[in-house]
């Protein structure tokens, strides 16, 4: 009886996991146009389209590149304080990646060696933002865990 019990609990276990599918976009662009497009628009359209078959797409950003400066919360005081643009749209920007993060459950990792070289500190990033050692480190273990690898140039 035993040895059933624990059959019907494994093949739960692997059925629950279907209909549940992962991807891992790799964010490097700084350009606020594609960045637009491919996470704040594509990850939502994406999300529904899953939603709406009755399945679940879990999503994790892997942040490096120039796509630091849109995770900064005050640009003042980072490198890119001089991005007019940039600041032009920041605060609507901030907004839609909170709801990402919150209404989504966007999971967004950042290079934390790379935020160092650049003089960004921890303080000044959301708060919904995880740190990785590197990029690399970040993209290795989402594609271990089974995640579909995208890129954003």
């Amino acid at each position: 009886m035993k040895k059933w019990l624990l059959i019907l609990a494994l093949a739960g276990s692997l059925w629950a996991e279907e209909g549940v599918k992962q991807v891992a976009f790799d964010l490097t662009t700084g350009d606020i146009e594609t960045f637009e497009k491919k996470v704040l628009q594509g990850i939502a359209y994406h999300k529904s389209y899953y939603e709406g078959k009755l399945e679940k797409l879990e999503v994790a950003v892997v942040i490096h590149g120039k796509a630091y400066k849109f995770f900064v919360k005050d640009l003042k005081h980072s490198p890119f304080n001089k991005d007019q643009k940039l600041l032009a749209v920041h605060d609507e920007l901030a907004k839609r990646i909170a709801a990402l993060a919150h209404t989504y459950e966007v999971e967004f990792l950042m290079c934390e060696a790379t935020m160092k070289k650049l003089g960004i500190d921890k303080s000044n990033v959301y708060d919904f933002v995880k740190l990785t050692p590197n990029s690399t480190i970040g993209l290795i273990d989402k594609q271990n865990d089974h995640y579909a690898y995208i890129p954003i140039q």
